[in-house]
């Protein structure tokens, strides 16, 4: 199995297409996650992964309309949109925390239609204000859908003000279910600890690293192909401690030092 590496866009991308893709390209990243570039700049963005060879994940994020209505239409125009640029996945924020269980069924069910349509997975982000907030709530979808998950645990870590301890099941049923991993690492009180170095963090950052091994592990032996990961430490207010001029280079560097650290810790396994 091949692990490729994402850098994302979000706020990492200050320059051009072309700028932003070279520097992802020499830092050793293998593609870029990103949502529909602005209009007009389509064959730019497209080109640009042609002249770099990079993979490109979609992300869905967008849509947030409170209306089920309005807020369905919204979410497949969206998901179609980035269909139309061919990525090889699309990662997902999908549906809302308030909505029902059947409301939010009804999204994953679009969303796989247009998958098996296409021919393009569609995997959902456990993220916070999405359907899969916490784990919990997260395994009846699990155990009543066919949903497969990107998983960023660091929002679970900072729903349930824990780490998991005492949601083994819950954790385990996603991480069976794990297509994708955002690999930024949270902690109890929030989805982004300040230094990765640390050691009041050790606890959070192997915490992350074992959900990360049991997925690698997993799909190793099932014979999956290549499993995506993006390195996702946001800008501020998910960066703490630092002002506007540092936290751009404080970002790009804890991003590519995560990359670097899984890079090490798998060569020997894959």
């Amino acid at each position: 199995m091949k692990i490729s590496y994402f850098c994302t866009t979000w706020g990492q991308k200050t320059d051009s297409w072309d700028a932003f893709m070279m520097k992802v390209r020499n830092a050793g990243y293998d593609g870029i996650e990103t949502s529909f570039p602005p209009s007009g700049e389509e064959s730019e963005f497209l080109e640009c992964l042609d002249k770099y060879g990079l993979y490109f994940i979609g992300q869905h994020w967008e849509t947030s309309s409170a209306d089920f209505e309005l807020h369905r239409a919204e979410y497949i125009n969206r998901l179609r949109s980035l269909t139309s640029l061919a990525p090889i996945s699309i990662n997902s924020h999908t549906g809302k925390d308030y909505f029902s269980f059947e409301q939010n069924k009804a999204l994953l069910d679009v969303a796989a239609e247009i998958a098996a349509e296409t021919g393009i997975p569609i995997f959902h982000e456990t993220h916070r204000g999405r359907f899969a907030f916490a784990a919990h709530i997260t395994r009846s979808y699990l155990e009543q859908t066919s949903v497969e998950l990107t998983l960023d645990v660091s929002h679970w870590c900072a729903v349930a003000e824990s780490l998991l301890q005492d949601q083994a099941g819950a954790l385990g049923a996603a991480l069976d279910r794990t297509r994708h991993i955002h690999a930024r690492v949270g902690f109890e009180q929030g989805p982004q600890v300040p230094d990765l170095t640390s050691p009041q963090y050790n606890s959070a950052l192997q915490f992350h690293l074992e959900c990360w091994d049991r997925v690698v592990l997993q799909l190793k032996d099932h014979g999956r192909p290549m499993l995506p990961v993006t390195a996702e430490f946001g800008p501020p207010p998910y960066m703490q401690l630092y002002s506007a001029p540092e936290a751009a280079d404080r970002q790009w560097q804890m991003n590519v030092d995560m990359m670097n650290l899984l890079k090490r810790r798998y060569s020997a396994i894959i």
